[in-house]
């Protein structure tokens, strides 16, 4: 789970590592004994809130207007198309 320095709590890395999944998240600074993690996946989370974010350009993807889901997710795939499309 990639996860940002707010989530950095020891309960949830414990729950995390539990159900198998490895947490991917930066120590904060005030934490005394730093715990390893992977930077270089960690790097990668930037490009997913970078492409959220372009979605979000859309007014009708960013306040989702469609009542049902078929159609958002129709409106999301027009606009990812055109973001495609115009990079």
């Amino acid at each position: 789970m990639l996860g940002d320095k707010g989530y950095d709590a020891n309960a949830l890395r414990a729950l995390l590592t539990s159900r198998g999944t490895t947490p991917i998240i930066p120590n904060k600074t005030c934490r005394k004994i730093a715990l390893p993690f992977d930077a270089d996946a960690y790097k990668q989370r930037n490009v997913i809130e970078r492409m959220f974010c372009r979605l979000k350009d859309f007014r009708r993807v960013a306040t989702r207007y469609d009542k049902l889901a078929r159609n958002f997710l129709a409106a999301v795939c027009i606009a990812a198309a055109v973001i495609w499309w115009v990079d």
